[in-house]
């Protein structure tokens, strides 16, 4: 069966969770081939299995060498473990069938990582940057993916679960209007000594606050738990060419500073992430 069919029968299956971004009337599947809104408006599934929900054009920032980077720096090198395990138990200490998307997900690395190892769960990606869905869907097969606006979101009133926002801008009355009753938003969020090494070699500086961020994150959601994952892991030569291309904290960098930083034969790097996790306000 083709990617396009299997990723049609995934949303025919889930269709109430989702709506038109042009005017959120309900969807519905028709003949396996296009998702069709209440008033005509018509998104065909392409052939690689993904969606293309975008009302407009966008230029992203974002580029195929930076999602090839970040994908085997999360799988092969597998840098977020910690964290993955970690959200795998924070969805699974929920009950029953949940509904989980994953808002900013890139080429779908975190989720598909997620997926391998929770329980009960439909999984929903969604960015902006067609490249990285497009990587996505070509990847991993047993995923929903769309390209999509989080200020126009596809997805439908209290229809998610859990949302995941991984190191990713945030649209946060959006994610209200998405979010089930009882659901819960995760936001992932660098801590202070998050890359600290690649930070310090390639600008001399070390310090960084989250503070703005968690502030933000308490004014929209009650703030019911944060979890903080810390750790060191060794990349080798390779592992730390792929830190440097996929992360924007490099953006700014010297250019013969970040040769030197990829050019070392391997270096710890600490991974230090603040997990917000937060309910609707009462």
């Amino acid at each position: 069966m083709s990617k396009k069919i299997n990723s049609a029968k995934r949303i025919q299956k889930l269709a109430h969770a989702f709506i038109c971004p042009l005017c959120g009337s309900p969807v519905k599947v028709v003949e396996l081939k296009s998702l069709v809104c209440d008033q005509s408006h018509n998104f065909d599934f392409t052939k690689q299995g993904y969606l293309n929900l975008l009302t407009h054009a966008v230029k992203s920032h974002y580029s195929k060498e930076l999602f090839q980077a970040r994908q085997q720096i999360i799988m092969d090198a597998e840098l977020y473990k910690p964290l993955h395990d970690e959200l795998v138990t924070i969805i699974d200490q929920m009950p029953g069938h949940k509904v989980v998307a994953d808002l900013g997900c890139g080429e779908g690395s975190h989720l598909q990582k997620i997926v391998e190892n929770a329980d009960e769960i439909d999984a929903i990606g969604i960015d902006i940057a067609k490249e990285g869905i497009l990587m996505a869907a070509k990847n991993y097969d047993e995923l929903i993916w769309l390209v999509g606006d989080l200020a126009k979101s596809p997805i439908g009133n209290g229809a998610v679960d859990v949302i995941l926002n991984i190191l990713s801008p945030s649209n946060y009355e959006e994610f209200k209007r998405m979010l089930a009753p009882e659901g819960v938003v995760v936001k992932v969020v660098p801590g202070e000594r998050y890359l600290y090494e690649l930070r310090a070699f390639l600008y001399e500086e070390s310090e960084y606050s989250n503070e703005q961020t968690v502030s933000l994150f308490n004014r929209h959601f009650d703030l019911v738990q944060t979890k903080r994952v810390s750790y060191a892991k060794n990349l080798n030569q390779l592992d730390l060419a792929n830190l440097v291309t996929m992360t924007p904290l490099a953006w700014k960098g010297k250019e013969e500073k970040i040769k030197q930083f990829m050019n070392q034969t391997s270096a710890n790097i600490t991974v230090d992430l603040e997990l917000l996790i937060g309910r609707k306000k009462r």
